[in-house]
This record gives structure tokens, C-alpha cells and sequence, in this order.
């Protein structure tokens, strides 16, 4: 699930229960501008299921660590469509941009 080497069906990276939480620190600043994400189709998984397919999930983002999240987005990642699913992150204007506005 989460950068994982071995996608093998029935190999991946699993959370315990129904939630679950990554934290991802990038070795430096980045502006990200999507979010993909894939899981095998239920006519591969070994179980004939796919119920642990990420259904519901939130991304947000730091500036700098202790600062408060900034919501990127919500979304639904649908077993019925395909196995890889890419969904567009809200991007914020510069500061600079957002501070030449207020002049106006």
C-alpha cells in the first residue's frame, strides 16, 4: 500500500482496524500536486475480496513541522473504476501571490 517493493497480490502494507494514518517527511520542500493511489482488483486478490481497498481518506500538508495541516483534499477511491486512481490536491497560491492581492 504505501511504497512498497513487492506488489505482489496479497503482499501489501496493511493497517490494522478500519483506520489508519501515514505520515510521509520529505527531505525537502515540495509542492505536491496529486495523490495515486492504487489497490489489486477483486478478480486477483487471493481472498476474492477487496474490502480492504482504501474507500474514504484525507490528504493534508505542513509547511514546517509543528505548523498547523493544511487540507489538500477528500476523496473516494472507487473499487469499481481502476486499480490506479489519481486524485488532484488543491494547491495554494505562493505567499508572495497571496500577499501582492491584498495591495489591490
Amino acid at each position: 500500500f504505501c511504497f512498497q517493493h513487492d506488489v505482489t497480490p496479497g503482499e501489501c502494507w496493511a493497517f490494522g482496524g478500519s483506520q489508519g494514518q501515514v505520515v510521509l517527511r520529505l527531505p525537502a520542500p515540495m509542492q505536491p500536486t496529486a495523490v495515486t493511489v492504487q489497490h489489486i482488483y477483486k478478480e486477483v486478490s487471493p481472498s476474492g475480496s477487496v474490502s480492504s481497498a482504501p474507500r474514504d481518506f484525507t490528504v493534508s500538508g505542513v509547511e514546517k513541522e509543528g505548523e498547523e495541516e493544511t487540507l489538500l483534499g477528500t476523496f473516494i477511491y472507487d473499487v469499481e473504476k481502476e486499480a490506479i486512481q489519481t486524485f488532484p490536491l488543491k494547491v495554494e497560491e505562493t505567499r508572495v501571490g497571496k500577499d501582492q492581492t491584498r495591495g489591490k
